[in-house]
């Protein structure tokens, strides 16, 4: 199985990971293509067909939203081309014909070119709500850094199942914007949209955006910080991780798509850890063996400090997708504190064959975790009952001797 990595301040890695296997008891994970990139790429998405990669670029002097082609499985990545944005982006997301990207105070709406490259723009969005506080802007300094306002603003963006509906998770707003898509909407020109539309009713000769803000969901508790989000399959709920508490709430997702009630919440670090020592990263659902019917999720944090460690957790899931269980099956400690990444993918699904020649089958779901702190890209397996790592490769330095900081997985 084969996935691309992308890092903080360096190449685009393609990486292939071996499950053991009857004839090879050991997992394996090697490096097979090292690509140049135009930028550090800090969030990576795939085209539906996986032929093609979209990428935020932390590039200088302005950042950049980026795409490049895939061919060969992955091991012949072409550059297409960049387009500017506002402020720099903490992730990207697309559909077949539109390209999203949030970051800090603003983002913004690229149609796709039948090429693949990233075409016009049609939207702006400007997440700074006079009337809104931030939260996070409240803490002062934070560790890390701000990086351009990611750590105070808007930081994901994810699009609904069935593409009807938009969800931005904004941290130092401490909420969850919803769009609806118009997705018979034309170009004709850069729109912008501050806290909701105004730009035009769409009675008076003016088109319909492509979005429009349907609403600012306040997020449960006053210090929680949405930093991504991530809808179950059947779109009737989304996951949204909270930076701050370290906490994973459930939300119901009515049938416009767009108006959301808070179900439960449920704390992914070990209940004798104080959150004020962490900052969550990541929430993703397990990928079989009925996609529709995810068995678990998985939350990821990182520790403010090299000295404290991270955690990845896993919760059971209902078949409607609620929580089985506030307790978690297994909370596990990252080997470092994951620096500013600690992000989790989970693997298309697989079942081992038996190795001791028994010819019994086992599920196995596997998880890509990236750490910026030292560069590793890991490999996590998880039986159902704990998590474990089964092969690890690091990603090296760069030409000027910096550790090359892993960011996100997409697996191809």
């Amino acid at each position: 199985m084969d996935f691309i990595v992308g890092s903080f301040n360096y190449d685009l890695y393609t990486v292939r990971f071996e499950p053991p296997s009857p004839g090879n008891s050991e997992a394996s994970l090697k490096i097979i293509r090292q690509t140049p990139a135009i930028g550090g790429h800090s969030w990576l998405a795939l085209s539906k067909d996986k032929r093609f990669l979209y990428c935020t670029a932390w590039t200088k002097p302005n950042p950049s939203v980026a795409a490049y082609s895939i061919r060969n499985s992955g091991r012949d990545i072409q550059f297409l081309n960049t387009r500017r944005i506002n402020a720099l982006s903490g992730y990207v997301c697309c559909s077949d014909t539109y390209l999203y990207s949030v970051g800090g105070p603003t983002g913004e709406v690229f149609k796709i070119a039948r090429d693949g490259s990233i075409g016009e723009l049609v939207q702006e969005l400007d997440f700074v709500d006079p009337e809104g506080a931030n939260m996070s802007e409240k803490r002062g300094a934070v560790a890390h850094g701000d990086f351009g306002g990611l750590r105070h603003g808007a930081h994901s963006v994810d699009l609904s199942p069935d593409g009807r509906s938009l969800y931005v998770a904004d941290i130092g707003r401490n909420c969850i914007w919803t769009y609806s898509i118009n997705s018979t909407s034309q170009s004709s020109g850069p729109r912008s949209q501050i806290g909701s539309w105004t730009s035009g009713d769409g009675t008076g000769g003016e088109p319909e955006p492509h979005l429009r803000l349907a609403s600012k969901h306040i997020s449960p508790r006053s210090h929680d910080g949405p930093r991504h989000t991530w809808p179950h399959p059947s779109g009737k709920i989304l996951y949204s991780l909270q930076e701050h508490s370290s906490v994973v709430d459930l939300f119901s997702v009515a049938t416009d798509g767009v108006s959301l009630e808070h179900i439960s919440g449920v704390k992914v670090i070990p209940t004798d850890s104080d959150p004020k020592e962490y900052w969550a990263d990541e929430v993703r659902l397990s990928t079989g063996p009925d996609k529709a019917k995810p068995r678990y999720m998985y939350a990821s944090t990182r520790g403010l400090k090299a000295d404290t460690k991270g955690y990845v957790a896993v919760f059971q899931l209902n078949e409607d997708g609620t929580l089985a269980s506030d307790t978690a099956l297994d909370i596990w400690e990252t080997p470092t504190s994951g620096g500013i990444a600690n992000a989790i993918e989970p693997a298309p699904w697989h079942v081992e064959q038996g190795r001791e020649g028994d010819g019994k089958k086992s599920a196995i779901e596997y998880l890509a975790l990236t750490d910026s702190e030292e560069g590793w890209v890991s490999i996590l397996g998880f039986d159902g009952r704990k998590l474990s790592e089964v092969a690890k490769v690091n990603l090296g330095k760069t030409e000027d001797g910096q550790i090359v900081q892993a960011a996100t997985a997409v697996w191809l």
